[in-house]
């Protein structure tokens, strides 16, 4: 809400002034056309010239107003072109020696780079050098693995197939033998229902020739009954005997219709019967269609878990594999970063120690063995090493390191002398205060020293001193000389 009171209290244009005016007439005129509707149309057409006149009034002014204002804004805009331009000027100058120097600073970079580039691709070829005689390694320990497993599957499977032809040739023989069985039954079941039969057909025979005698009896008996029945009929029936003959017609007529729909329906139902023993040979034969799908489906199904189970057992080998690699990945990236950390220490240290080289190491850096040729075989004679293949892979590997090594045993046998030398010195130097600190302790006189030995007190041209500083050694089995008082 503030900012609307503050966008509404703003002063207001000659532009905007002027249409507001120009609105509020138009709003007067049409008030004044409303309530003064009665007017004639001479005001009307005056009141039309004088807004035609306004207008252009209008147009003139605004048009005169803005070459002004143009005019004013194109000076301004001359003024702050040419301060921009200077500061533009100046900025891009110090922009030029900005990107001198960093151009010069880049190059130093990419100078230092390219040679850290080099030493790291050089010490990545020797990584996976390292790497692919270890995955060589690898992979044939692998085929070894695979191909023990391979003859271990390969038994396995002869043993099933001998299994199940052992079994099918068992139920194969269960097969005949049951069969055998089934056909004795058969003869035997047959064999009796014969007899059977023949039994049965005689005592059928005896009751139908017995019954015979019975109903010609009856017959004859039923015959005479009907003649004299047929007389009476006769007699009684003569008319309705027309009358029969004349529907006997009719039922001749009807009877040959209907032997003709019963052919019709005779021919209908052999036609269905057709159909059906087609239906059913479809059924059949659908229904083997089926079996045999149903087997194909089977057959597929078992395809597809065996597939399934294949396929999970290389993921999980493969998820195996996977978090092997990440953990050997990442146990490389550790031993990675701390060969890196060493290699900057010792390029730190090599650096420290590059300041106190003598100048004999700093023209002859790498200096060549010491020993003669005769040494060196009297060397290989002591120690002979037969050279196995990895040992020579080995030697292979780290012949870059000759000349680190070289330095290094020369440094350290520096070393060795400098504190064998430092041995030495401080047992002579020990001696010496001991030899100083007796003949102190000869030249003084005081309780201590006279409860001692005296070195200085020779007898028979011996003196007192501990007999390890003299030049002759005592062996074990000799007597110690005897004490001198």
């Amino acid at each position: 809400m503030a900012k609307k009171g503050k966008k509404a209290k703003l002063p207001l244009s000659d532009e905007e002034q002027l249409l507001l005016f120009q609105q509020k007439l138009l709003a007067e005129e049409e008030m004044a056309k409303k309530k003064e509707r009665l007017l004639s149309q001479f005001l009307k057409d005056k009141l039309a010239k004088e807004e035609h006149n306004s207008a252009l009034n209008l147009n003139k002014i605004n048009t005169q107003w803005r070459t002004v204002l143009r005019e004013v804004k194109t000076r301004e805009l001359h003024k702050d072109i040419e301060i921009l331009s200077q500061t533009f000027e100046r900025v891009v100058d110090c922009k030029d020696s900005v990107i001198k120097s960093l151009a010069k600073d880049l190059s130093e970079a990419e100078e230092q780079y390219a040679h850290a580039l080099r030493s790291h691709l050089h010490s990545i070829d020797q990584l996976l050098a390292l790497q692919r005689r270890r995955l060589r390694l690898l992979e044939e320990s692998y085929n070894m693995e695979l191909e023990a497993l391979t003859k271990e599957f390969e038994t396995e499977r002869k043993t099933i197939i001998d299994q199940h032809e052992k079994e099918i040739h068992y139920l194969q023989d269960v097969f005949m033998a049951m069969e055998q069985n089934y056909i004795d039954s058969e003869y035997e079941s047959k064999l009796e229902f014969q007899s059977m039969w023949d039994d049965l057909k005689n005592k059928n025979l005896e009751e139908k020739h017995f019954l015979r005698l019975q109903l010609e009896n009856i017959v004859e008996d039923l015959w005479r009954r009907f003649q004299e029945a047929l007389k009476n009929y006769t007699d009684a029936t003569e008319d309705q005997k027309i009358a029969f003959e004349t529907l006997k017609v009719k039922d001749e007529k009807s009877s040959k219709e209907i032997e003709a729909q019963m052919k019709k329906i005779q021919r209908l139902q052999d036609s269905i019967i057709i159909l059906k023993s087609k239906i059913m040979m479809h059924n059949r034969e659908r229904e083997e269609q089926n079996q045999y799908l149903r087997k194909d489906k089977e057959l597929v199904l078992a395809q597809l878990r065996k597939l399934k189970a294949q396929r999970t057992q290389a993921r999980e080998l493969s998820q195996e594999n996977l978090v092997k690699l990440t953990l050997e990945s990442n146990a490389t990236l550790k031993a990675l970063r701390k060969i890196v950390n060493k290699g900057e220490k010792i390029l730190k240290l090599a650096e420290i120690c590059r300041k106190f080289e003598t100048e004999e190491e700093k023209v002859l850096p790498f200096y060549s063995t010491v020993l003669t040729p005769e040494e060196q075989k009297e060397i290989e004679e002591i120690y002979p090493e037969e050279l196995t293949e990895e040992l020579t892979k080995v030697i292979v590997n780290y012949i870059g390191m000759e000349n680190f090594w070289k330095r290094y045993n020369k440094v350290k046998l520096e070393q060795l002398s400098l504190q064998h030398r430092h041995a030495q010195l401080s047992e002579i130097n020990r001696k010496l205060r001991e030899m100083l600190k007796q003949y102190l302790d000869g030249i003084s006189v005081s309780d201590e020293v006279l409860s001692q030995l005296n070195p200085l007190f020779i007898v028979n041209h011996r003196s007192n001193l501990p007999q390890h500083l003299s030049t002759p050694t005592t062996q074990p089995g000799d007597k110690p000389p005897p004490a001198t008082y």
